[in-house]
């Protein structure tokens, strides 16, 4: 599959749609909901709250649905509305602009099919279709299980500097946000609230909130295979 995509917009109603003209499929409305999916038994609920999404099995591709959901505070007053400030600046469409540039770059990111915009209002809410990322699990299930090789700590450090490089900036580095294959490949998902930043000084927190996230579930069970050595290995995979 080439890395180039092509965006197109198109219109229905309240709902704004963007996906990638090179795609093999037809998208429309009912793409983005679960109902429509689970009627033709092709639908898989993964994990639970509010980062839950949607597994989508479909004519021999395997797609991840993501509505997008509030958290904190502001999730009391509404779950899943967001205050309208133009398309370009809504979650779902700059995260799918995002997504379409990494993989441009050809960086190890998911490959964006569609996102939605419906307005409500002065309000929307979102939803995204990316392309699953076969045969990975998440570093933080992958270390509750058991220990990763000197060079997958190196491939992990190794991953994080091409997107720094790149000017990408991941919002939420976490040992949950990092894939791991069979072979060790290493990618990163949930672009939600990233961003291309040409400055540099947040690339050492960025890091470190990785270390954070790793700690604390170390912290969490005794047992999870995170150590201080397996860090220097990661720092020198993202030095080299």
């Amino acid at each position: 599959m080439s890395n180039t995509i092509k965006p197109v917009v198109e219109r229905h109603g309240q709902q704004r749609i963007i996906y990638d003209a090179g795609a093999s499929v037809s998208i429309s409305p009912d793409w983005f909901e679960p109902d429509y999916w689970q009627q033709q038994g092709e639908l898989t609920l993964a994990g639970t709250g509010r980062g839950a999404a949607w597994f989508i099995d479909h004519q021999d591709q395997r797609y991840v649905l993501r509505h997008y959901r509030r958290g904190g505070l502001v999730a009391k007053i509404s779950t899943d509305r967001y205050f309208w400030v133009g398309l370009e600046n809504t979650r779902a469409w700059s995260e799918w602009k995002l997504l379409a540039h990494i993989q441009q770059r050809g960086l190890h990111g998911p490959r964006p099919l569609a996102a939605r915009i419906v307005r409500h209002g002065l309000f929307y809410s979102a939803d995204l279709l990316t392309y699953r990322i076969e045969d990975t699990v998440s570093l933080s299930e992958y270390l509750a299980e058991k220990k990763l090789s000197v060079a997958g700590w190196q491939a992990i450090g190794a991953c994080i500097r091409k997107f720094h490089k790149a000017h990408i900036y991941h919002a939420d580095l976490n040992a949950h946000n990092l894939l791991l294959d069979d072979n060790e490949n290493v990618y990163m998902i949930d672009f939600d609230k990233g961003r291309i930043d040409q400055n540099s000084c947040w690339h050492r927190p960025n890091l470190q909130r990785l270390r954070h996230s790793l700690d604390k579930l170390s912290r969490q069970d005794r047992s999870f295979n995170f150590f201080d050595d397996n860090w220097i290995e990661l720092e020198r995979g993202y030095a080299s």
